[in-house]
């Protein structure tokens, strides 16, 4: 699928990945780009940088997905591409909040699932379309990341693909696991086991994962042969996640 010419919604859009995917999209030359966040004048400063729209939209309110969807169709005709990308990060260990469960579960899980609900119905009326899921490379393989971030990416994981089962081949479905990436959510996660990756290398990957078709988008190897690992010999993975984080613990190697 190209970019070239097509009608695009990023949510999530005023910053980190989403910023970076508006602003590439915008250069590959998208018809339209709509640059959706809670954020308007973050989302407003980067379309009017990129010549796209700016809405403002809080992804866990089902009213306020159902009006960007369909302010966007009302405006440009229809929607080629919606990247369910805004998520959160912030959590911690089996103490962790109520709170803090309730937040990364409606954004990083309900968030997809809210707009899936909006924007297939419209895809599959006109015969096709892309539905993209910002995960994480977390939602494969877990590692020493927050317990409500790594549950809920998993979630986001399996969001998208039972989409791509109930809904492809019609409908292209794709899920973005990226490790840590260098935007102002990276403060979330502490010491983590892989160096930031820079949002172009993400942007990247997607642009590529785009033209590929395929359903996962991985910017680096090492998460998709630590869930190759994982899926032929469970134990043997979760041991050497067991040593790994123990080693990042003061005091233990």
């Amino acid at each position: 699928m190209d970019i070239s010419g097509k009608n695009i919604i990023v949510t999530g859009g005023a910053s980190g990945i989403g910023k970076g995917m508006c602003e590439r999209f915008a250069s590959l030359g998208a018809a339209n780009v709509v640059v959706a966040d809670r954020d308007l004048d973050g989302a407003t400063a980067v379309a009017e940088a990129i010549g796209g729209a700016a809405r403002m939209c809080d992804v866990t309110d089902d009213a306020s997905v159902a009006a960007l969807v369909a302010d966007t169709i009302a405006d440009v005709g229809h929607i080629d591409f919606f990247f369910a990308n805004a998520g959160v990060g912030a959590g911690g260990g089996v103490d962790v909040s109520d709170e803090l469960w309730d937040l990364s579960w409606q954004v990083n899980v309900m968030g997809p699932a809210i707009a899936a609900r909006h924007v297939i119905p419209h895809m599959e009326s006109q015969g096709q379309g892309t539905f993209v899921v910002t995960a994480s490379a977390a939602g494969l393989t877990t590692g020493p990341v927050s317990f409500n971030y790594a549950v809920s990416k998993h979630a986001a994981i399996g969001v998208a693909e039972w989409l791509a089962i109930n809904h492809g081949p019609a409908i292209t479905v794709q899920a973005i696991c990226p490790t840590i990436v260098d935007t102002p959510m990276a403060a979330d996660f502490g010491e983590v086991m892989f160096q930031a990756l820079s949002v172009d290398d993400v942007v990247d990957s997607v642009v590529a994962g785009i033209e590929a078709g395929t359903f996962i988008i991985a910017p680096n190897e090492q998460p998709m042969a630590m869930f190759q690992a994982k899926a032929s010999d469970w134990d043997g993975f979760l041991g050497n996640l067991q040593k790994m984080v123990a080693s990042m613990k003061p005091g233990e190697s």
